[in-house]
This record gives structure tokens, C-alpha cells and sequence, in this order.
């Protein structure tokens, strides 16, 4: 983890949940985007959160100690990253903090529309899915959507490498060969330590949504972009 700088030059990147195997792996995706210079990436879980977000409970559950957890950080933030699929707390938290609120959902998906015309998802549960709908749905992006598509493991079940390699990748090609998508999102931040392998075994773009948010940070902090 890189030494925050003082002036606002930090991307605080908060994993939601209190597993920290999850936050360490969201930490060691964030290795390309580490710079001289900054601004430093740190990141933080969120020890009030649940195991896993995997309900709608445990995303409403967290919207607020999120904020608060912000507001405390906001003298050296010069951006959030709320690291969890379902982008939960992320209008609650924007209205808590002046710094740039990115959530990883709305920035891997608006990132991998940039890679193809069709992105496919890779959820965990298939309870997720309605949620994830709901989302694509508000952001208008329902047309570039081929589908989405789990892998029946829970959070905390993704720590096992070669079980959770194996199903990404047979889903992933599901998703390419009998839904037409040519770039697949990765519908969890747990699932970070896995897009190089998946992305050569499948052959085409994939995005870790964490990353795809932690770049569009740097570029606001970069650029002056607040906005709403």
C-alpha cells in the first residue's frame, strides 16, 4: 500500500465488506495504477460491513456508515472508490463528501463500453442478478447489455483459486458463444486477483470493475472534474 499524500491526493478505495482477503485483493489490483507522484491509492475495508454484499439488506445496510466512513477520510481524499458491485451507498455517499464518489459498477460498465459493443457480466449468485438488472435499467445501458450470468459461489468462496478460475472461465465463454458479448465485467470486487488469467483464457477484454473506477478517479483528481 502506497504512503497517502496530504492535499487531497488520495483515492480511498472502500471494500463494503469486512472480509479482508477481499480488500487485499482489490489492493494488489491496484499495483498498474500505483504512480511517483500520486495520487496514492489506499485501501480500506469496511469493518461495521457484512461477510459479503450479497442481499439487498446488506447493501441498504451499509449506505450510511459508508458516508460516515467518508466523511472521516474527506481532508486527505481526492476521490472515493466504493469497491463493491452493487455500487451500494453511492448517491448517500456523494451527498456526504465534495470529493469525486465513484462507484465500481457504473465505472466498469461504463468502461467496458468502451472495449465492445456487447459487455456480458459475471455475477456470483444468481440472487444478484435481479439487483445488477435493476442497476443497468437507471443507467439506460439495457440495449448493450448481452447478459449476465453466475457462478453459484458466495463471497467468501472465492478464495478457492482453481474452483473459481474454472467456473469464470466456462461462464465467461458462455456469455461469449451463446450470448454474443465480447467484453465480460467482473460482477464482483471479490473476484480481482482473477482478470489476467480469465482475460487469457478467454481471449478477450475483461474489466475489473475496482480498477476500471480507481483510473477514472485518478483522472478527476488529475483533471479538476468534480460535477454532481
Amino acid at each position: 500500500m502506497s504512503t497517502p499524500l496530504p492535499d487531497g491526493q488520495t483515492v480511498f478505495v472502500i471494500n463494503p465488506n469486512s472480509t479482508q482477503r477481499v480488500t487485499d485483493g482489490i489492493d494488489a489490483a491496484m499495483a498498474p495504477l500505483r504512480m511517483a507522484g500520486g495520487p496514492a491509492i489506499e485501501c480500506l475495508s469496511l469493518q461495521s460491513g457484512p461477510p459479503g454484499i450479497q442481499t439487498q439488506h446488506d447493501v441498504e445496510s451499509v449506505a450510511l456508515p459508508l458516508a460516515s466512513l467518508a466523511r472521516s477520510l474527506e481532508a486527505r481524499a481526492g476521490a472515493f472508490v466504493i469497491a463493491c458491485f452493487s455500487d451500494p451507498g453511492l448517491f448517500a455517499v456523494r451527498e456526504a463528501v465534495k470529493a469525486p464518489v465513484l462507484g465500481i459498477m457504473e465505472s466498469g460498465i461504463l468502461t467496458a463500453l468502451t472495449l465492445g459493443q456487447r459487455f456480458g457480466v459475471i455475477a456470483i449468485l444468481d440472487a444478484s442478478i435481479p439487483r445488477h438488472l435493476r442497476a443497468y435499467g437507471a443507467m439506460g445501458v439495457q440495449s448493450r447489455l448481452a447478459g449476465e450470468l453466475a457462478i453459484g459461489l458466495n463471497v467468501t468462496e472465492l478464495s478457492q483459486y482453481e474452483r473459481t478460475l474454472e467456473r469464470m472461465t466456462e461462464v465467461g465463454r458462455r456469455l461469449c458463444d451463446d450470448k454474443g458479448a465480447d467484453v465480460i465485467v467482473m460482477g464482483c470486487a471479490g473476484m480481482a486477483v482473477y482478470r489476467e488469467p480469465l482475460q487469457q483464457a478467454l481471449g478477450m477484454p475483461v474489466v475489473e470493475p475496482s480498477q476500471a473506477a480507481a483510473a477514472m478517479a485518478i483522472g478527476r483528481i488529475k483533471m479538476n472534474w468534480h460535477g454532481a
